[in-house]
Parts: C-alpha cells; sequence; structure tokens
C-alpha cells in the first residue's frame, strides 16, 4: 500500500466519522458577582413584596435560585478571601474585617482561582470593592493587590465608596489613582466591566470576571431615578440602592449578550454577608443579620446560569457557601485542586441540579464581631450548631425546618448536640493548626488600629 493511499484512508475514515470537525468545547467564562450587605430578603426575587430586582429576577429564570446560600462569614473581608481561596477565613488568614490598620492581609501564599485560570489561558479582571488588605496596605507594593492575586486588570476601591456611592474618588485603576468620577457607585463598576468586556479584553482567550459591588453598604446614595420608585416609603432610599444595584447587574448581563458570550458563560450572583437592619436591609425573616452566625448574618442570595447547563427557572435546597465558588470554578475548568493545603469549598455542579453535594469539611463559620452568644456555628445536613466565643455554650436547630431558630434544641437532645459539639471542636482544631498563629490566635481581641471600625 502506497503512502499516498494510507493518508487518503485515514482521511475517509475521520470524515466519516460522527464526531469528525467537532471542535473541542471552549472553556467556560466565570462572571462572579458579588453585592454588598444584602440580605436574603432584600430582592423580589427572594420575596421582598416592594423592592425591583427585574434583572436578577431574570438571572434566576434563566438559571437556578439557591434557597441555602451562605456566605463564608458574617462580615466582609473574610467571606470574599472564602470566594477567592475555597478556604474558610481563619484557614487562609482574612479572619476579620480589614477596614483600619491591621496587618492580616490576603497572603501571596493564598492561591486564588484567578491565580490558577491565568496560568491555563484565561484573561482576568476585577472590577469594585477589594477589601482584601487594610486601608494602608492598599495599592502599595508591600502586600499584595488584586494584580498580585490573578487579575490581569482591576479597577478597585479598598473598602467603600467614598464620600458614599455618589460621585466616588477613591477608584484605583492598575494601581493609578482615578480621581472622582460622575455618577453612582454600581453603574460606574457595570460599565468598567462592559468596557472591559468590549474593549480591552483578548478576545480569543477565556475569561474570569469579578464585579463586586459596594451596594447597599453604608454610606447610601441612590440616584433619584431608583429611589423615586419609592417615593413616600421610609425605606425608599435603601429599596432604591438595591434596584441601582439590579440596574448595574443587568448593565452585565447586557454587555455579555452584546459580546455574544452569555451562552458559555457561568454567572454566579451572591452577597458578602447578611444586611443591616438599621439601614433597611432584611434578612427575610432570618434571625440575626450583619455580624452574626445565626442565619440571618450568612444565609445569603445566590443564583447562578450557565446556559445548556443549568436548568432555567429552577431552585435548589442544596446547602452551598460561597467557599465553593473557588472548587466550582477549578471543576468545570479541569484544574485539579491543590493538594498542599485544606481546600474547603466542594463544587457546586451537582447543586445547580438540585443534587446533594459531599463535604469532606463542614459548613463552618467564625466571625470574630459578632455577639458574644453566637461566634461560631456549623451545619452538618439539616442540623446546625450554634457556639459562644468561649466554646463553652451551644444551641442546637434543625435548621431546614427550623429556618428562623426559635426552638434550641439543646436541652432535648443532649446526644445530638454533644456529638455536634465534638465534631465543631475537630474542625476548629484543624483550622486552628493551619491558621497563621502571629495573625489571629493571639491577636484576635485587639482592636483595630489607626482608624473607627467600618464594616
Amino acid at each position: 500500500m502506497t503512502t499516498r493511499f494510507c493518508a487518503s484512508l485515514l482521511l475517509a475514515i475521520a470524515l466519516l466519522s460522527p464526531h469528525a470537525g467537532a471542535a473541542e468545547p471552549a472553556r467556560p467564562n466565570i462572571v462572579v458577582v458579588l453585592a454588598d450587605d444584602m440580605g436574603w430578603g432584600d430582592s423580589a426575587t427572594y420575596g421582598h413584596p416592594l423592592i425591583k430586582t427585574p434583572n436578577l429576577d431574570k438571572l434566576a429564570a434563566q438559571g437556578v435560585k439557591f434557597t441555602q446560600c451562605y456566605s463564608a462569614a458574617g462580615v466582609c473581608s473574610p467571606s470574599r478571601s472564602a470566594i477567592l481561596t475555597g478556604r474558610t477565613p481563619y484557614r487562609n488568614g482574612v479572619w476579620r474585617h480589614l477596614s483600619g490598620n491591621h496587618e492580616a492581609h490576603l497572603r501571596a501564599s493564598e492561591i486564588t482561582y484567578p491565580t490558577l485560570l491565568k496560568k491555563i489561558g484565561y484573561e482576568t479582571c476585577h472590577v469594585g470593592k477589594w477589601h482584601l488588605n487594610s486601608r494602608p496596605q492598599f495599592n502599595t507594593a508591600k502586600f499584595p493587590q488584586p494584580g498580585d492575586h490573578g487579575y490581569d486588570y482591576w479597577f478597585a476601591t479598598h473598602n467603600n465608596a467614598s464620600p458614599s456611592h455618589k460621585n466616588p474618588d477613591n477608584f484605583v485603576r492598575n494601581g493609578e489613582p482615578v480621581g472622582q468620577l460622575n455618577g453612582y457607585s454600581a453603574p460606574i463598576v457595570a460599565a468598567e466591566a462592559a468596557r472591559w468586556l468590549s474593549k480591552m479584553r483578548d478576545k480569543s482567550k477565556p475569561f474570569a470576571l469579578s464585579v463586586w459591588f459596594h451596594e447597599p453598604h453604608s454610606p447610601i446614595a441612590t440616584d433619584p431615578r431608583f429611589a423615586g420608585l419609592y417615593d413616600g416609603h421610609v425605606n425608599s432610599k435603601y429599596m432604591g440602592n438595591i434596584t441601582q444595584l439590579d440596574h448595574a447587574l443587568g448593565m452585565v448581563m447586557k454587555a455579555l449578550d452584546a459580546e455574544g458570550v452569555t451562552n458559555n458563560t457561568l454567572v454566579i450572583f451572591t452577597s458578602d454577608n447578611g444586611p443591616v437592619a438599621r439601614f433597611g436591609g432584611t434578612t427575610g425573616g432570618l434571625r440575626g443579620g450583619k455580624r452574626s452566625d445565626h442565619e440571618g448574618g450568612i444565609r445569603v442570595p445566590g443564583v447562578a446560569r450557565w446556559p445548556g447547563r443549568i436548568k432555567p427557572g429552577t431552585t435548589s435546597d442544596v446547602p452551598v457557601i460561597g467557599t465553593d465558588i473557588f472548587t466550582t470554578v477549578l471543576d468545570i475548568t479541569g484544574i485539579p485542586l491543590p493538594t498542599d493545603r485544606t481546600i474547603d469549598g466542594v463544587s457546586m455542579v451537582p447543586a445547580f441540579a438540585g443534587k446533594a453535594v459531599q463535604r469532606k469539611v463542614p459548613l463552618f463559620w467564625r466571625t470574630h464581631v459578632s455577639q458574644p452568644n453566637d461566634r461560631v456555628a456549623m451545619r452538618v445536613d439539616n442540623w446546625k450548631i450554634v457556639g459562644n466565643e468561649t466554646l463553652t455554650k451551644f444551641q442546637l436547630y434543625e435548621i431546614q425546618k427550623d429556618w428562623k431558630e426559635q426552638n434550641d434544641l439543646a436541652a432535648k437532645l443532649p446526644e445530638k448536640a454533644e456529638q455536634m459539639k465534638k465534631r465543631l471542636m475537630e474542625v476548629w482544631k484543624a483550622i486552628e493548626s493551619e491558621g497563621p498563629d502571629h495573625w489571629w490566635k493571639t491577636d484576635r481581641q485587639k482592636p483595630v488600629r489607626g482608624g473607627t471600625l467600618n464594616y
């Protein structure tokens, strides 16, 4: 048989193959949208009777809504660190909010999903709030910045928009202060995301985009066109601020459509922690609020859309948490999990379809600024234990039935309470053995230095 004949035969076989000419599926794009202090009950999507959130409603109609989505902490810096690393905050070192002057920060030794995505050819962008180092550390060469954690392009503030959401003056773009901007924070952030998507990224590469809004965190400022939707209501400013955030979410969704990438993009929307009631936030009936390890502080909105992979208009009751975002991103992009450290998160892919996930490490929270009696919590299946700061007094709830945490079962079910306490202490001991001693074991009771608490 001649060489030319063999080549022709192989070509004919290839053309007859049912998979002939089929292109390798493109790696999915990743967009993580994070609200700031948005409560579980702060949207029409989750049952608020007045607040208008048409874009979040649309996202849920096109994907899956989680009824039991959790942040990894009841306050923001820790929960953000968990999203990027897949590790519970006391393990990754960002155990507290970072608003004043404190040595804790997201260490260069932590592995973030944008860093791993870059290694396989992704282009990466972060827009919005950062809050993973203290104020004096932000935008300095001595500490890691967004660019050091895997972002090719970043447009960020250290913490809150200043002086408020209106005309903010504290944004930094790739290390260069921007100066005062005209408009309101969430639309400004969304516009920057849209500009990066349309004009700045390398369109031959898949991308990962983090959109971390400032709304509805204080100091709140709301565009009159959104506050005006609730004229006459005592809470019009806050409710309008949620609609302002929702409008910005819609801007990002339209930008994805305009770029023709919606069908190959996983979008996850959630919040960094629960709401602040005095500003108008609502938990939807959950106990507690921001800074609490009761459900109101840690159960947050969670919506995911991935056309062709997530069934539209579905609801999932499977508990998921912020640490799961890291593991999910690695799962769907084919990146192996790091083996040199504990990863607390699991892939949410089964939960997208309402199927249970398998956790080696239970859902765990420890929030340093909560009330003394709910400083730590753990959930295993439908059971949740809540403990005080000294780990000497505990509450027990069957959380699926008692989602408002009204019936403490610790005295009625002492064996179950003891079982949960034992497991919690095992988890906490493992975290203590891995966390950075010089930051939080000996220093977690010290006050913030160099400024007032603003978290």
